[in-house]
C-alpha cells in the first residue's frame, strides 16, 4: 500500500497540471474555432477524391460559365470545369505549400537564430544585417526576385516564400537565445565541461520552442497568401493545377460575367488563413506564461 501511495502521489501534479492546460484550452475561442476550421480543411485536402462531385480538371463545354446550382454548387469557370472541385482540391495544394515554405523558413531561421544569438560577436553582426537586407524588401517583391531566378514553377514559389520568412524566424530565435544563453543552467551546462552542440540542442532550443511555434502557425497563412500572390501573377502553379491564387486569376476577366469563379477561391483563402491565425492566437495565449494569470 505504502509503495502505491508513494507511485500515484507524484501524479497528482500532472493530472492537475493536465487539468489546468484543458480549461485554459476550452477557454480560448480562438484556438478552438480556428482549429475546427482547420480540421475541416484538412479533411477537405485528404478526401478530396472522396468529397468532390467531379473531376477538377475534366472540361464541360458544354456547361461553361454556368451559375451556381444544385448540379454545381459554386458554378462552373470558363472550361465547364466544377469550381467546387477545384476549390477543394486546391486545399491540397494550399496546405502542401504552406506546410512546406513554412518549414525552410522556420529550419534556415532557427539555424540562423541560434547561432547567430549563441555566437554574437561578429557572426552575430553580419547574420543580422543580412537579414536586415532581407527585411528591407516587400515580402512579395523580394519572393518574385527568386521566383525569377530559380524560374516559375509552384516548388520554386514554395522556396521562395521559405526564403522570405526565414527573417523573421531568425530575429524571433536570435532574441530568445540572447535571454537563455546567460542562465544559471546554461552556465552550469558550459561549467561541466558539455559541447555547444549538446547545450544548444539540451538546454537553449527546447526553452524557446513556445515562440517558435506560434510564429510557425502565424506563418503558414501568410505563406499560402503569398504563394497564392505569386501564382496569380503567373509565378507559381501553371495550368490546369487546380491552386487558389491561379484560380483568382482566371476569375478575374469573369468578375463581371460570373464572379463565382473567383469568389469562392477568395473566400476558400480568407477562411483557411483565418484559421491559422486564430490557431496561432490561442496557442500564443496558451503558451504564453505572461498570460497564464489572466484567465487563459
Amino acid at each position: 500500500m505504502t509503495i502505491v501511495g508513494a507511485v500515484s502521489q507524484p501524479e497528482a501534479p500532472r493530472r492537475r497540471l493536465a487539468a489546468l492546460s484543458w480549461q485554459r484550452l476550452v477557454r480560448s475561442p480562438n484556438l478552438l474555432i480556428g482549429s475546427s476550421v482547420l480540421f475541416l480543411v484538412v479533411v477537405s485536402a485528404v478526401f478530396a477524391r472522396q468529397i468532390a462531385p467531379y473531376d477538377p480538371i475534366d472540361q464541360q463545354f458544354t456547361a461553361q460559365l454556368q451559375a451556381p446550382s444544385p448540379a454545381h454548387p459554386f458554378g462552373t469557370d470558363e472550361f465547364g470545369r466544377d469550381v467546387l472541385s477545384r476549390c477543394i482540391y486546391g486545399t491540397r495544394v494550399a496546405l502542401a505549400v504552406g506546410v512546406l515554405a513554412d518549414g525552410i523558413a522556420l529550419g534556415l531561421g532557427v539555424i540562423f537564430g541560434i547561432v547567430s544569438g549563441y555566437v554574437g560577436g561578429r557572426v552575430d553582426g553580419a547574420i543580422m544585417r543580412f537579414m536586415d537586407v532581407m527585411l528591407a524588401f516587400p515580402y512579395l517583391l523580394l519572393a518574385m526576385i527568386v521566383v525569377a531566378i530559380l524560374g516559375p514553377s509552384l516548388t520554386n514559389a514554395m522556396i521562395a516564400i521559405g526564403i522570405v520568412y526565414m527573417p523573421r524566424f531568425a530575429r524571433l530565435v536570435r532574441g530568445a537565445v540572447l535571454a537563455i544563453r546567460e542562465e544559471e543552467f546554461v552556465e552550469a551546462a558550459r561549467a561541466t565541461g558539455t559541447g555547444v552542440t549538446r547545450i544548444l540542442a539540451r538546454h537553449v532550443l527546447p526553452n524557446i520552442m513556445s515562440p517558435i511555434i506560434v510564429m510557425a502557425t502565424l506563418t503558414v497563412g501568410f505563406s499560402i497568401v503569398e504563394t497564392a500572390g505569386l501564382s496569380f501573377l503567373g509565378l507559381g502553379a501553371s495550368p490546369p493545377t487546380p491552386e487558389w491564387g491561379s484560380m483568382l486569376a482566371t476569375g478575374r476577366s469573369y468578375m463581371l460575367t460570373a464572379p463565382w469563379i473567383a469568389t469562392f477561391p477568395g473566400v476558400a483563402i480568407l477562411v483557411t488563413v483565418i484559421g491559422f491565425n486564430m490557431v496561432g492566437d490561442g496557442l500564443r495565449d496558451l503558451l504564453d506564461p505572461r498570460l497564464r494569470g489572466h484567465g487563459f
